[in-house]
């Protein structure tokens, strides 16, 4: 048998989906073939410290909580060396004695999504999975993303980019897109800050809430429509998943609906829609995909009118793999078990 391929998880993180990230980076480190991978755990707590972390610290001490004080725990604070094609350091400079090959950072949101640890381990000379700088960037930036969007003749939803200093009045925005509406942080994943605003004064605690976690932030028509998701898996030559629908049981797709509540929504896998209507879904994901420069992976959210219209609400690049999540099992319909979709997706790293 050949030498292994050693993979660094990096999880955790500073964003609002760090408990998001530590259930994710438990199902793919589990899901490695043994015979093949040599994980290495790196867990980044909420103040941002790096740590080489045990499994049975992380993810079995914890009695599959996850909180997020089991980061670190008993491990050694670490940081890649620049340009040193994998090795990393512990913070008191010794130099760890393993080279990692690949990395696969599974970080949502802020500080792990968004280009910055992307960079970093661009700089660092390591292999990574998923999109570069300019398409996690994007791809975090909605409103980036939905002009570049709109530029290239994507249907997008109707939308405002706001500041602290510049929000509009409650009738501002009704004369804009009626009501109700919503508000969401630019940069932000898991509809975490995200608000539907039907009164004033629920535009005031959402523009409160939605500033918690950005400087800029989006305000959104609300879209009568199904919501349809479609997963993308490749680098210059992405192909497309089967389309699956999410059928909400709350008001709209919040993180409680998401995360905490079993039944706050139900996966339709796959979506009960015509064929031509899937052949449009995964085209325009694959636009979408390669108009924002994304790589390796992503799952592209759409909403679905009742006359047929298509709208694209948002792309992914580092979605969720939860056991409950829709990329994995939007994959796994397509004929790709977890196991292959995590195989498939350090093969492409390594590739680019």
């Amino acid at each position: 048998m050949g030498k292994k391929i050693r993979v660094a998880i990096i999880f955790g993180g500073k964003s609002a989906e760090h408990e998001v990230s530590l259930r994710s980076a438990k199902n793919v480190v589990e899901a490695l073939a043994a015979e093949k991978y040599d994980p290495v755990l790196i867990g980044i707590d909420k103040e941002g410290v790096w740590y080489l972390s045990e499994y049975t610290t992380v993810f079995e001490s914890s009695g599959g909580v996850l909180p997020s004080e089991f980061v670190g725990v008993r491990g050694e604070q670490v940081i890649f060396e620049p340009q040193g094609c994998g090795k990393f350091l512990y913070a008191g400079a010794r130099i760890v004695d393993t080279v990692v090959d690949v990395v696969f950072p599974i970080l949502h949101g802020p500080f792990g999504e968004d280009g910055t640890i992307q960079g970093l381990l661009q700089i660092a000379g390591v292999s990574f999975v998923g999109s570069g700088v300019l398409g996690s960037a994007v791809g975090m930036d909605k409103d980036v993303m939905k002009r570049l969007l709109r530029d290239a003749g994507i249907p997008v939803c109707t939308f405002v980019a706001v500041w602290k200093n510049n929000t509009p009045s409650y009738q501002e925005v009704v004369e804009m897109f009626g009501a109700p509406f919503f508000v969401k942080p630019a940069n932000m994943g898991s509809s975490v800050g995200v608000s539907k605003v039907s009164n004033e004064e629920e535009y005031g605690v959402a523009l409160i809430e939605a500033f918690r976690y950005d400087q800029k932030i989006l305000i959104e028509e609300s879209i009568l429509g199904r919501e349809i998701e479609c997963a993308v898996l490749g680098n210059s030559d992405p192909v497309a998943s089967v389309p699956g629908e999410v059928v909400i049981n709350h008001d709209f797709y919040s993180y409680d609906a998401k995360y905490i509540d079993e039944h706050g929504a139900t996966l339709v896998i796959p979506a009960v829609i015509s064929v031509e209507q899937t052949q449009k879904v995964q085209e325009l994901a694959l636009r979408t995909f390669r108009v924002l420069g994304c790589e390796g992976l992503g799952r592209v959210d759409f909403f679905l009118r009742p006359n047929g219209d298509l709208l694209v609400n948002e792309i992914n690049t580092i979605p969720g793999f939860t056991s409950v999540s829709m990329f994995p099992k939007l994959w796994e319909a397509s004929g790709v078990s977890y196991g292959d979709l995590v195989d498939r997706l350090l093969e492409l790293a390594l590739e680019k």
